[in-house]
């Protein structure tokens, strides 16, 4: 794997889910389009503030080794992002309306 497979990965992981989290509780959707993106940004924003601690992709492939608890790290903090973001722009909504 390379790293811009794993980061695109996170990503996927991501939209699944904040589709998910939007699908179990209905009070949270923006509908699968509006989920979907917000997945993309919530998923990518948090890899990118953990990534600094070293579970960015590219520590996931140092010098061409393969670290697999780094992954699934990696893993479970894109899946926390998509669901953060979510909940966190649901909120955001709310309070401009």
């Amino acid at each position: 794997m390379t790293g811009t497979l794993i980061s695109l990965i996170s990503i996927l992981i991501g939209i699944v889910a904040a589709n998910s989290i939007g699908f179990m509780y209905k009070k949270y959707s923006f509908g699968m389009i509006g989920n979907t993106i917000v997945g993309v940004f919530g998923s990518a924003f948090l890899i990118k503030s953990f990534g600094r601690l070293g579970f960015s992709p590219w520590y996931i492939m140092n010098n061409g080794d393969f670290d697999g608890l780094l992954l699934c790290i990696n893993i479970v903090v894109s899946a926390i992002g998509g669901a953060l973001g979510l909940v966190l722009a649901k909120v955001i909504k709310n309070k401009l309306n």
